[in-house]
């Protein structure tokens, strides 16, 4: 590889097995700690997390001296972060709401220089985290190098599964428990381990194997990831930086009261 710098990419398409931090909290000592404990990569949580785009400049980067491969998921629908978040280092865009080949198409092209997509260029930032002096090698190299996740989460998505993943420069699908579980309830119950989700968790399992494609979800607990990863499951989100922080006060808490 010409940008050893990037490794989410190198590791997910080597079959490799990848667990991400999720950060929600825009403080970059956060994001990095989680990349320095261990996760391989850590996802900024942009759509309903805190981070601006101020923090993400720099929170990418905090993955990066952690040692981890930095992903951002963007708001629904805007792809003008995404482009920028890639601008500033990420190594992989989560799109929320993906829900027909039309939507895939429009992530893809934020995200992809041509011929595959319409991104701008302007990758100074990223150049400079990946220690590259020639630019070219960025514009040869990036389409490879950039993992985008198009997000499963209603009903409409699940119909639209096989055209999403075909979508050239979609690297795969990444299934939101929770949504999911309140589309196909109509409404009536949260539930991100119903049946119903992990029937359809199976399924895109299955369409993203047989197009050479990486299946993802994100996981409420380290249990869940790796019940997941058994099945299949290649990228695994695990729980997030506030579900930990709350849990640990929570544990300590007990502790002193026992």
């Amino acid at each position: 590889m010409a940008i050893p710098a990037f490794t989410l990419a190198r590791m997910l398409r080597a079959g490799e097995t990848v667990f991400s931090g999720w950060c929600s909290l825009p403080y970059p000592i956060v994001s990095e700690m989680l990349a320095r404990e261990g996760f391989a990569a850590v996802v900024l949580e942009a759509q309903h997390g805190l981070w601006d785009v101020g923090a993400l400049l720099t929170g990418i980067a905090a993955v990066r001296q952690g040692g981890g491969a930095p992903i951002v998921r963007v708001p629904v629908g805007d792809f003008a972060l995404a482009s920028r978040a890639l601008d500033f280092g990420a190594e992989g865009i989560i799109a929320p709401m993906i829900n027909t080949a039309d939507d895939a198409r429009a992530f893809a092209a934020s995200t992809k220089y041509p011929p595959v997509g319409e991104r701008s260029w302007g990758p100074h930032r990223v150049t400079a985290l990946a220690g590259l002096r020639d630019q070219s090698v960025y514009l040869r190299e990036a389409n490879d190098h950039v993992i985008t996740l198009a997000m499963i989460e209603t009903r409409v998505a699940l119909d639209n599964l096989e055209p999403i993943v075909a979508t050239p420069g979609i690297d795969g699908l990444f299934l939101g428990p929770s949504d999911l579980s309140i589309a196909l309830s109509d409404g009536k119950s949260l539930d991100p381990q119903s049946k119903e989700v992990d029937r359809e968790i199976d399924r895109m399992v299955a369409v993203t194997k047989k197009v050479g494609k990486i299946p993802g979800v994100f996981c409420h607990s380290a249990d869940r990831a790796v019940t997941l990863a058994k099945r299949g499951v290649r990228f695994l989100a695990v729980m997030s930086d506030i579900a930990m922080l709350r849990a640990g006060i929570g544990g300590t808490i007990k502790a002193l009261k026992s």
